[in-house]
């Protein structure tokens, strides 16, 4: 059963990494002849831009697409949220409007002098800003970063691999690790794509980003308070201590890659506590800026980079590192890894400060 999982597991990475990179292939092209038209019914200046359009072939020269928002509230919602997307000031915002992927124009002298001004070439582009799609793979990597050198995870991983390599041979926690790992990996992954579409529905405004930022930078802050001291008043980010006697006893008692799979899955919502902070920050960004196939790709890469240490440990202890030095060194360590995901956490937060 193992082996056929990971084998499907492989197979979905293949497909997965292909829509990938051509989501990101995608984020770096221009974006030609393709526009979204907003207008209003009754709109004198929607009039005016449309009797230009139509009477100079624009309709048939390029692929412009028509949204009536007065009498339809999709169409609306539609033009609401590119808005947002592109933090256009509530006092700014208006029809006529012209979209791209990359750029808009409000006003129909805008949108006429646009067209105007290309009117002999063969076709009409915009100068694009700052891709959204640019600034969000810095801080995907940078939020996964976090997490993957999290405490508490490689605490989990260790017992579970101390425990099956003094039941079993060292192959058999070879494949623990890796079971353990795939199931982390799809747990997160899941639980990930559910806060996505719930948090989708909402339309955040910009003073939300920023809240989200400010969000980030106060996680940073707990994980250096973490590394000067730990404060009985202000706990840890770690795992509760009443989770964890429950959690050690399901971890002694796995003995099969099987069982690893199985544990693993539950294992994951034991450590929400611990690992859900950067996740929740980027999950927010993509809600807002990101389609459900772009968001699943940022997911993936997250996720993988999260269980690379998983992977690092388990393949160590395969190759003859005893699971309770790796622990020794994983204590003596902690407070430098909360240093390292403060400064990292801080970093994205001003990043979306600065950038969003």
């Amino acid at each position: 059963m193992l082996k056929y999982l990971m084998k499907k597991f492989i197979a979905a990475l293949l497909l997965l990494g292909m829509l990938f990179y051509l989501n990101i292939s995608r984020s770096f092209a221009n974006t030609t002849e393709q526009f979204i038209y907003f207008y209003g019914e009754g709109c004198s200046h929607c009039a005016k831009v449309d009797k230009f359009l139509s009477g100079g072939n624009y309709y048939q020269k390029y692929q412009i697409e028509k949204k009536e928002i007065y009498f339809n509230r999709n169409n609306a919602m539609d033009l609401n949220l590119l808005f947002e997307k592109y933090n256009i000031p509530i006092e700014k915002r208006g029809v006529p409007t012209l979209f791209t992927k990359d750029n808009f124009l409000i006003g129909d002298q805008n949108i006429i002098d646009f067209f105007n001004k290309d009117n002999d070439s063969q076709k009409v582009t915009f100068s694009p800003p700052n891709s959204s799609s640019n600034l969000t793979i810095p801080l995907v990597i940078g939020a996964s970063l976090v997490d993957s050198i999290n405490p508490c995870a490689f605490a989990v991983l260790l017992i579970l691999l101390s425990t099956m390599t003094i039941v079993k041979k060292d192959k058999t926690a070879l494949k623990g690790g890796l079971a353990f790992s795939l199931a982390v990996f799809i747990s997160y992954l899941l639980m990930g794509l559910g806060v996505y579409k719930v948090l989708s529905t909402a339309h955040f405004s910009l003073i939300i980003i920023k809240i989200i930022g400010g969000m980030a930078i106060l996680l940073g802050l707990w994980n250096l308070k973490d590394f000067l001291s730990y404060d009985k008043f202000l706990p840890p980010i770690e795992v509760p201590m009443s989770w964890r006697p429950k959690m050690k006893s399901l971890l002694r008692k796995t003995t099969s890659p099987t069982g690893a799979f199985f544990v693993g899955i539950l294992i994951s919502l034991f450590l929400l506590p611990c690992t859900s902070g950067p996740y929740i920050v980027i999950l927010s960004m993509l809600s807002q800026r990101e389609t459900f196939i772009s968001a699943l790709s940022y997911l993936i890469l997250y996720n993988l980079i999260f269980i690379l240490p998983m992977l690092l440990i388990t393949f160590l202890v395969y190759k003859g590192l005893s699971p309770e030095k790796a622990e020794l060194v994983r204590v003596v360590n902690t407070k430098k890894l909360h240093l390292i995901a403060g400064i990292l956490m801080i970093l994205v937060g001003a990043y979306i400060l600065l950038f969003y």
